[in-house]
């Protein structure tokens, strides 16, 4: 009998490892998450994307091949897959990563395209949210830059509900840049109560938005 620890164990591993093919495979499809559930036909496979179509691809071809491959190469028992519209994408950091990254590969200045997912994220509704840009960004040298509006907790059991935290990475010609991403969620946590907010546009044209620049590193 398969003990049940060591069942769930295994799956999660199984899902880690989904979930990084499918990062490095779907970053154009503004992929989010992968949920992996067994039902008494095989195993449900859920995705999560910004866009959909791109995942299922024209006639279902897309969606067909990487049936295969989980099946295949992750050994699924059957997989159904399902794919399914992310709720709200700028409240997702891991979409909110991608597209920062898109668009620096298409020539947008990195800080530019960093500033406009900042304001889309407040305007969604977010508490905080944290942009760190790493790589040689400006230089030979390898530096990072810092954008942060809003509440951004780093601390306390809170973190579980309500930061979302992602990390994407790009390669271009001067090298690699890291994309980092922290979202704070709406809602408040237990332990803090509520005396006063700032509204998303207060936050965004005060100066809580601190553009904060890293020393120089060895690349």
């Amino acid at each position: 009998m398969v003990d049940v620890k060591e069942h769930f164990i295994g799956l999660n591993l199984v899902r880690l490892k989904i979930d990084e093919f499918l990062s490095k495979n779907f970053v154009r499809a503004g992929y989010s998450r992968v949920e992996l559930i067994k039902t008494p036909l095989g195993t449900r496979v859920v995705l999560y994307a910004d866009r959909p179509s791109m995942i299922i691809g024209r006639k279902g071809q897309t969606i067909k091949q990487l049936t295969e491959v989980l099946e295949k190469y992750f050994k699924i028992e059957n997989p159904q897959l399902v794919v399914t519209q992310v709720e709200n994408p700028d409240l997702d950091a891991r979409i909110v990563a991608s597209r920062i990254a898109l668009a620096i590969e298409k020539g947008y200045h990195f800080r530019r395209a960093a500033f406009v997912a900042l304001r889309r994220v407040l305007a969604a509704g977010a508490q905080g949210v944290e942009i760190v840009i790493s790589g040689k960004i400006v230089s030979e040298r390898a530096r990072y830059e810092k954008l942060r509006a809003g509440k951004v907790y780093k601390t306390g059991q809170h973190l579980d509900r309500l930061l979302d935290r992602a990390v994407v990475h790009l390669l271009l010609k001067p090298g690699i840049y890291g994309i980092e991403v922290l979202i704070v969620k709406p809602g408040e946590p237990d332990d803090v109560v509520k005396v006063g907010a700032e509204t998303p546009a207060q936050v965004s044209a005060g100066p809580q938005t601190v553009p904060e620049r890293g020393g120089s590193e060895s690349s």
